[in-house]
């Protein structure tokens, strides 16, 4: 048994732009799947009302019901409701920016801590500069991965407590502003909403919005979908996983990881079309079928630790204020190109 004590360092720029191009070369019908889906507001409004309809069912019961059903119903529900942010970051539902901020931020709701506009500025960091651990949020701190390193324990009590741990790194990403006005407006929306439940429902209501909300990114089989997309669970070199399994339903395609980071103009909906397009390059990569057997493999197999990450120095070309469209930027640049060459 190998027990890292730092992380795995790479020479090489991340591998997706790289990709990216190859695929949109050979397959160039693939640009045809960029756009949005303003559809996804409809799945963001039945999985919010459906959060608020079991909160009310719960507001009398006791708290082994309210645990139950926050592990069995809410965890489901309020991952799947983080994936709906993530799509709003990307842009992938509404033509407007400000349109998709706003849906993230009602997306947000059930969730009761504040987190659409934050995850936005960094999740969209965490794409231009995968690996590059001053601007990756997604990368634990170095003290972080020594403390938790490899044992079952640490790695349990890292997913009871992710959100605390994400929460610390704020202060390593010096360069990434944390604070500004749309950050307030998230907290004073969740502080109304929250307001209202607790005036409405009661405590019991909040409380299962808010174990919910810590089961979708912590100790639950769908916790697990935080280690399979960059942990290296299978091999030292391959930074980015898959995952093609039943929980891809209830997730909206979340799984389709390597997919997702070669083309994040793609909605959710169309991702699946990337791989059946083609399959030489990805049914290559190693891949996960099983959140759950990866849940049980993090916390039990001490190949598996924090340092499990591969960390990078070279930023590549790529400016800080990237907004992380490389699929739209190539498309853009080869219609130019096209449009040059034909006045020639």
């Amino acid at each position: 048994m190998i027990k890292r004590s730092d992380f795995v360092y790479s020479e090489e720029s991340e591998p997706h732009r790289i990709r990216t191009k190859e695929i949109l070369r050979e397959f160039p019908q693939l640009r045809n799947l960029i756009g949005k889906n303003p559809l996804t507001m409809v799945a963001i409004l039945g999985l919010v009302g459906s959060m608020i309809g079991v909160a009310w069912l719960v507001r009398d019961q006791s708290w082994w019901i309210i645990f139950g059903a926050a592990y069995l119903f809410g965890a489901f529900v309020n991952h799947a409701l983080f994936v709906m942010i993530h799509e709003c970051t990307h842009q992938l539902l509404f033509k407007n920016r400000l349109a998709n901020r706003w849906a993230a931020i009602f997306a947000n709701l059930p969730h009761i801590m504040p987190g659409a506009i934050s995850f936005e500025k960094y999740h969209l960091k965490h794409h231009s500069f995968q690996g590059i651990h001053e601007l990756d949020a997604d990368l634990p701190n170095k003290w972080e991965a020594k403390l938790i390193n490899n044992s079952f324990i640490g790695k349990t009590l890292w997913l009871l407590l992710f959100p605390i741990f994400q929460g610390t790194r704020v202060s390593r990403l010096k360069e990434i502003n944390f604070f500004d006005g749309w950050v307030v407006v998230n907290i004073l929306v969740q502080v109304a909403f929250t307001a209202g439940i607790w005036y409405f429902m009661g405590w019991h209501a909040v409380a299962f919005l808010f174990i919910s909300f810590w089961f979708s990114i912590g100790l639950h089989p769908v916790g697990a979908r935080w280690v399979q997309e960059h942990y290296l669970t299978f091999d030292s070199q391959q930074e980015t996983y898959s995952y093609y399994g039943p929980l891809n339903i209830t997730a909206f395609n979340v799984g389709f990881h390597n997919e997702h980071h070669d083309f994040p103009s793609i909605p959710w909906n169309r991702l699946p079309q990337i791989k059946k397009t083609a399959p030489e390059y990805y049914d290559t990569l190693l891949y996960h079928t099983s959140w759950t057997k990866l849940f049980f493999r993090f916390l039990f197999e001490q190949e598996i630790s924090l340092f499990s990450r591969i960390v990078r120095k070279e930023r590549g070309k790529v400016a800080l204020t990237d907004v992380s469209r490389p699929d739209i930027e190539l498309v853009n640049a080869e219609e130019v190109a096209l449009a040059e060459e034909t006045v020639i």
